[in-house]
């Protein structure tokens, strides 16, 4: 979950996905822009996880991605703006490995409060899944919630014989496969540094 002190800008490639809201109370959007982040966003998506999370870890996390070079990948942090372009949300896809091989672990997604249920994570987390299958990327990990990351394509990691580096229930170690056609490998999670596993 690392990046270079150049994080990815991409503006020409901005995406835009669509995304229904449920909640009253909060604010509705019917579709959502989303783009890679710039360094301009830095602070503003530090302000997001540091609002989304009871911590400062998340954060810290990031940073310590961001000045990873073997863990950052250029245009696969992903952020979701509101209309005025301010980022409201967040998904980050940075280096891992299972035995050896290459993938990517979806960690952190986090989107500000008075924006959570709106769609808005779940269109940062698309447009990095997206970027990445564009990317020739395969095979995406994610440590989470077993009933939301399904709704993502993501299923256990243990069908594929993935498995996390420390102990975790089967349905919250969650895997996917971007192209169906290719091989997957097996074994363990290598995760960069900055997650301290």
């Amino acid at each position: 979950m690392s990046h270079t002190d150049t994080p990815g800008h991409n503006a020409g490639t901005d995406l835009v996905t669509e995304a229904s809201a449920t909640s009253k109370s909060r604010t509705t959007m019917s579709t959502w822009t989303t783009r890679p982040e710039t360094t301009q966003d830095v602070p503003a998506i530090r302000q997001i996880l540091l609002a989304a999370f009871p911590t400062a870890e998340e954060a810290g996390i990031v940073d310590a991605l961001r000045a990873d070079s073997k863990a950052w990948i250029d245009g696969l942090s992903m952020v979701t703006t509101a209309p005025d372009g301010t980022p409201v949300g967040y998904a980050l896809l940075t280096r891992c490995r299972v035995d050896g091989k290459p993938a990517l672990a979806l960690a952190p997604c986090a989107v500000l409060p008075s924006f959570q249920r709106t769609g808005a994570g779940s269109a940062a987390i698309r447009a990095a899944l997206d970027v990445a299958r564009a990317m020739g990327e395969n095979l995406v990990l994610v440590l989470g919630h077993a009933a939301y990351y399904p709704r993502f394509g993501f299923v256990p990691a243990s069908r594929y014989g993935i498995r996390a580096p420390f102990e975790v229930p089967d349905e919250a170690m969650m895997a996917m496969a971007l192209d169906g056609t290719r091989p997957v490998p097996a074994g363990t999670i290598q995760y960069p540094a900055a997650f301290g596993v």
